[in-house]
């Protein structure tokens, strides 16, 4: 199929549009995190654990909106460059608690802020009431699709 053909079929499907806006964020994170040594996963489990008092790999594969073994991936990693230490939980001695550690909290700061700038330029192409209904209207979409299960 050509590109030509590939448009046609995807234009007007809302999905395409939102999955083209999701990759392209994405992607441009990807790039600005790397000079920390971060993945966007890696980011977002850190920047979780750094305003907490931990959480173990479930929570934060939920919340990080990836599987479970991505996850453990993702921890593994970010523990042996000193990111993040774990311990078994208080509650649970079966389960790991994560936490950002000092260097952890560190990184997170300097990754945070070329994260934000990201986010930044592009909230900055809209005006504050177009922001707004434009995260209105995605928080209408989550509803719908929520509602259709």
């Amino acid at each position: 199929m050509s590109g030509d053909a590939v448009s046609a079929v995807a234009a007007g499907r809302i999905g395409h549009t939102l999955k083209r806006a999701e990759q392209a964020l994405i992607g441009r994170k990807t790039q600005v995190l790397r000079a920390y040594g971060l993945t966007v996963p890696q980011y977002a489990a850190l920047l979780l654990l750094a305003h907490s008092d931990g959480m173990s790999a479930a929570q934060l594969a939920r919340e990080c909106m990836v599987t479970p073994q991505t996850m453990s991936t993702v921890l593994t990693n970010l523990e042996k460059g000193g990111l993040i230490e774990r311990h078994s939980s208080p509650l649970h001695q079966k389960v790991q608690v994560a936490r950002a550690t000092d260097e952890g909290r560190a990184v997170l700061r300097k990754a945070d802020e070329a994260a934000l700038r990201v986010e930044g330029a592009l909230a900055e192409a809209y005006t504050p009431e177009e922001r707004a209904a434009f995260e209105a209207y995605l928080e209408r979409a989550i509803i719908v699709l929520d509602d259709l299960g």
